[in-house]
């Protein structure tokens, strides 16, 4: 496996963690159809939430929100709606959202980890 991926790996599991200590109930993780993969899908409350992991060394190409762009987040709304359509019920009453997590840093489990709340919101 490429170091790329191994980060990333290790950067999801960090977030994945993150997520459940806030509380969070994982629904899956690496979800993967033939539109493409969503990280993590959890449940936060009343809100269904798919989370996009980016993990950066550095920021010398950027911060990792700066991956997150208009064409990312509607591919994303679409796995989202993909994803609940392969699970039926599990949204049921519940609000959709797409959330982002940065973590920068040599290893990700040290690294600075930020989260970034309602980066689209869909009803």
């Amino acid at each position: 496996m490429a170091e790329k991926d191994v980060r990333g790996r290790a950067g999801e599991e960090c977030a994945a963690h993150y997520l459940e200590a806030q509380g969070w109930a994982l629904l899956d993780r690496n979800w993967r159809c033939a539109q493409g993969e969503l990280d993590i899908v959890a449940r936060d409350g009343r809100c269904i939430v798919a989370v996009e992991v980016k993990t950066r060394r550095t920021l010398t190409y950027g911060h990792p929100f700066e991956a997150v762009t208009d064409r990312k987040l509607d591919r994303l709304h679409r796995l989202l709606r993909a994803w609940l359509a392969a699970h039926p019920g599990a949204g049921r009453g519940c609000d959709l959202r797409v959330d982002t997590i940065a973590i920068v840093g040599e290893d990700p489990r040290t690294g600075v980890m930020e989260h970034l709340r309602d980066v689209a919101v869909l009803r």
